[in-house]
């Protein structure tokens, strides 16, 4: 595997434009704050809302005074029993169940991928492999661990090699392109793909005998790109037998289109 640096030396800022939000972010509102209202607009009276908080009715008192003094609005009025919530507090109350939500979300999500039962894993994989080797591991996966989300991508392995040391997938099913230097890769050995040279039912070289490599040039071809591991394998083929190669090529990745 590769160690990538950022190629522009870019930093990224976090800083919020002044007006969208910064002074909620900056005030000093907590999570406690927005479980305050939510009990407030569960319960209708502060006493509960403090008894849910575990904190004394005072303490309450003050919490709502500090989300006013911040927002610079009323959110409750008070009643001969209990309170009720402002248009203010009713639009807070709506949007800290959502933060609050959230949290746990987090919480859940975070506690799943300690214990590898989360997150996304993106692979990739050649034609062949992805059908007999990944599908069969992906349900394995998915039957064990639900929550995963798995991206893949079935592509050539000159593709799928620099996706992978662009970080953009995890692992690969693949071979290492000769152009690329094999230490780039954490690699192990999973088997020998075999390949054959497929044509349609009834096609004039399907008669049943063998066929000498050099009858099949004259015929159209459709193979992986130039340069991907595959077809320089097929292309050594003709060359090391001093055979012209196939000169009606389409090139395609596409197991449809094949």
């Amino acid at each position: 595997m590769a160690a990538l640096r950022n190629p522009g030396g870019l930093s990224a800022s976090y800083e919020e434009p002044p007006g969208d939000g910064e002074t909620l972010l900056r005030s000093g509102l907590s999570l406690r704050h927005m479980r305050m209202i939510a009990a407030l607009d569960d319960h209708g009276r502060v006493s509960a809302a403090a008894q849910v908080m575990n904190i004394s009715q005072p303490a309450a008192s003050r919490m709502i005074a500090e989300m006013e003094a911040v927002l610079d609005v009323k959110l409750c009025e008070r009643l001969p029993r209990g309170i009720t919530l402002t248009p203010y507090g009713k639009a807070l109350a709506r949007r800290a169940r959502s933060i609050l939500l959230e949290m746990r979300e987090v919480d859940r999500e975070i506690s799943e991928l300690k214990a590898g039962k989360g997150g996304s894993v993106f692979l990739g994989a050649v034609t062949a492999p992805a059908i007999e080797l990944a599908v069969p591991a992906i349900r394995e996966i998915r039957r064990i661990y639900p929550r995963i989300e798995i991206t893949m991508q079935v592509e050539t392995s000159n593709v799928l090699a620099r996706e992978l040391i662009a970080t953009r997938h995890d692992f690969i099913i693949a071979r290492i392109p000769d152009d690329l230097n094999p230490r780039l890769f954490e690699a192990r050995v999973i088997g020998v793909e075999k390949a054959c040279l497929i044509v349609r039912r009834g096609h004039a070289l399907a008669k049943g005998k063998a066929v000498r490599l050099e009858e099949t040039a004259a015929y159209d071809w459709v193979f992986q790109s130039g340069g991907s591991p595959l077809r320089q394998a097929m292309e050594s083929n003709f060359l090391n037998r001093n055979i012209a190669l196939p000169d009606r090529i389409l090139n395609t990745s596409s197991l449809l289109l094949t």
